[in-house]
C-alpha cells in the first residue's frame, strides 16, 4: 500500500492547527476561566472563613458578656434579696421591739399608777392616823403628866450607856450657848431643879440650860446641845413610826415592780415605848 506523504502531512498539519485553535481558542479560556472562578471562590471561602471566624469571635464575646451580665444580674438580685430581707427582719424586729416597748411602758404605767394609788392611800391613812393620835395626845397631856414625863427624862438622863454620855457632856460642856430643853408645857420650879440636878451629877458640871415652850413636843421633854440631843416623849415614837413607815413607801415607790401587797406589815424598827 502506497502512502500518500502528502496528505498524511497535510493531516498532520490540519491536526496540529487544530490542536493550536483548541488551546488558544477554547482551551486557554476555559482554563482561564476555572482558575479565575477557583480564584473567586478560594477568595469566597477565605472571605467566608474570616466570617465566621469574626462571628464566631463576636458569639464568644456576646456568650462572654451574656455570662457576665447574668452573674451581675444574679449577683444583684442576691444583694437585692439580701438587703430586702434584713430591712423586713429590721422592720419586723424594730416593730416587735416597739410593741414590747409599748407593753412594759403600759404594763410599768398601770403597775406605777397602782403603787403611787396605794401609797397615797397609805400616805392619807397614816397622815390621819398621825393627826388623830397627836391631837389625842395633846388634849390628854396636862400639867402633872409633864412631870411624870420629866421624872422618867431624868431617869433615862442617869441611865445613858457610857458612849453616849461622853458625847453628850462634851457637847453640854463645848456648848457656847446654854443648852436648850423643849417641853410642850411650862415645866413648873421643881422640874426645872430636877432636871438641872440630874446634869449636874451626871456630868460633874455646871450645865447652862435655856427653857423652852413648844406645843409640838407631845408629851415629852427634849434636850439639844451641840448637835446633840437627849429626849423622852410619846412624840418621838409617833414621828419614828412616821419616819420608818416613809422610808418603806418611798421604797415601795420607787424599787416595786408591782403594786404593793395589802398584807405588808408595820416595819418593826419602831421602838416600843417604855413605861
Amino acid at each position: 500500500m502506497l502512502i500518500d506523504w502528502f496528505t498524511v502531512i497535510a493531516q498532520l498539519l490540519n491536526f496540529l492547527l487544530l490542536v493550536w485553535l483548541m488551546k488558544h481558542f477554547l482551551y486557554k479560556p476555559i482554563l482561564n476561566a476555572i482558575d479565575a472562578r477557583e480564584k473567586d471562590i478560594a477568595a469566597k471561602l477565605a472571605d467566608a472563613e474570616a466570617k465566621q471566624a469574626d462571628a464566631g469571635k463576636e458569639h464568644d464575646e456576646f456568650n462572654s458578656k451574656n455570662k457576665t451580665f447574668d452573674e451581675q444580674r444574679n449577683a444583684m438580685m442576691a444583694k437585692a434579696t439580701g438587703e430586702a430581707k434584713a430591712e423586713h427582719d429590721r422592720l419586723l424586729d424594730d416593730a416587735h421591739k416597739e410593741a414590747d416597748g409599748l407593753r412594759a411602758s403600759e404594763a410599768t404605767a398601770l403597775k406605777n399608777d397602782q403603787v403611787h394609788l396605794s401609797v397615797a392611800i397609805k400616805r392619807m391613812a397614816q397622815d390621819q392616823v398621825f393627826s388623830i393620835a397627836r391631837k389625842t395626845l395633846t388634849d390628854l397631856a396636862t400639867v402633872s403628866l409633864e412631870e411624870r414625863i420629866g421624872e422618867v427624862f431624868t431617869r433615862r438622863l442617869r441611865q445613858m450607856d457610857a458612849k453616849g454620855k461622853d458625847e453628850l457632856g462634851a457637847a453640854l460642856k463645848s456648848s457656847p450657848e446654854a443648852s436648850l430643853v423643849r417641853s410642850a408645857f411650862d415645866l413648873p420650879v421643881q422640874q426645872k431643879d430636877a432636871i438641872q440636878n440630874a446634869l449636874n451629877e451626871t456630868f460633874s458640871s455646871a450645865i447652862r440650860l435655856r427653857y423652852e415652850v413648844d406645843a409640838d413636843t407631845i408629851g415629852g421633854i427634849e434636850l439639844t446641845a451641840d448637835g446633840q440631843k437627849l429626849s423622852w416623849s410619846i412624840s418621838s415614837y409617833l414621828d419614828s413610826f412616821d419616819e420608818s413607815l416613809g422610808k418603806l413607801l418611798n421604797a415601795q415607790s420607787e424599787t416595786s415592780t408591782g403594786p404593793p401587797s395589802p398584807t405588808s406589815s408595820v416595819p418593826s424598827a419602831v421602838a416600843p415605848v417604855t413605861k
